[in-house]
């Protein structure tokens, strides 16, 4: 598809989001809890955050896509995650997976492989080095930050292949790959960096449009356009953080669906990763 493609399908599956309001199972980042949900609810979607291992069978069950975070992740939580999955995956419904810091110890590293292994995961959203560390190739990450390693492309098409699912790599620029198609994202703005949260909320929004899309390439990608384009907006007359963290959420709840079908800037990518 060319840009002006690109930018109708995001639209459209804004616009569904915005009708039929998805319900979005988080089990999540305690650091960012609030900032998922809001994010959700300004997106146009409900978000619910159980982790309580006797209900995420039932709450799985009446949502449209399930979010796993593992950012303050603990053993038994990941067993959660894996229940609140399996139930996913036996009811269709779409799993996207924020493998946050994977790569900065074991426990991180083992429990995100874990997920990947034992779940049908539609959509990993990650860092360069944690995709490229989840996909078994060099990369370095201090706490939960990407240092350096492998180009961010190449990280998500390996990961795609490895796991058989779209990987979302963001940074600067968000490369989508399933294994065989990519495609690059140039919205956003470096503001992103300066906010807590903002992987985690991307996450979200990825979450929400993976609810009412089947093409998760499609998905991923307009969801990252529309989150980045209002990324731009709020950063435009943001004073700093704090103002560009609430201006955030003011942009992502206005964006129109004309906005994003004109300011979306997604294109075809090839990549040059290793078969």
């Amino acid at each position: 598809m060319n840009q002006e493609q690109w930018g109708a399908k995001a639209a459209g599956i804004l616009g569904r989001v915005r009708r039929t309001k998805p319900l979005v199972h988080h089990i999540t980042n305690l650091v960012v809890m609030n900032e998922t949900a809001n994010i959700t609810l300004c997106a146009g979607g409900l978000p619910v955050m159980a982790h309580a291992d006797a209900e995420v069978e039932e709450m799985v069950a009446a949502a449209g896509a399930l979010v796993l975070n593992i950012g303050t992740l603990t053993p038994e939580l990941v067993e959660t995650m894996l229940k609140a999955g399996a139930k996913a995956n036996s009811l269709g419904i779409p799993i996207v997976l924020d493998p946050v810091g994977a790569g900065a110890t074991r426990l991180r590293t083992e429990s995100a492989a874990k997920i990947l292994e034992r779940l049908d995961v539609a959509i990993v959203r990650a860092n360069a080095a944690e995709a490229a560390v989840l996909a078994g190739l060099d990369a370095e990450i201090r706490g939960v930050e990407s240092i350096g390693g492998v180009a961010p492309d190449v990280a998500a098409a390996s990961l795609a292949r490895r796991y058989g699912c779209v990987t979302a790599v963001t940074g600067a620029i968000d490369f989508i790959s399933d294994g065989k198609r990519t495609v690059a994202v140039t919205n956003g703005t470096p503001m992103m960096a300066t906010v807590t949260g903002t992987g985690c909320m991307a996450s979200a929004v990825v979450a929400l449009f993976a609810a009412v899309e089947d093409d998760k390439v499609a998905a991923t990608a307009g969801a990252l356009a529309a989150y980045g384009l209002a990324g731009f907006v709020a950063a435009h007359t943001a004073k700093g953080p704090g103002s560009f963290h609430v201006g955030l959420y003011d942009a992502v709840a206005g964006l129109t669906e004309d906005a994003l079908r004109v300011g979306a800037r997604i294109n075809d990518e090839p990549t040059d990763a290793p078969a």
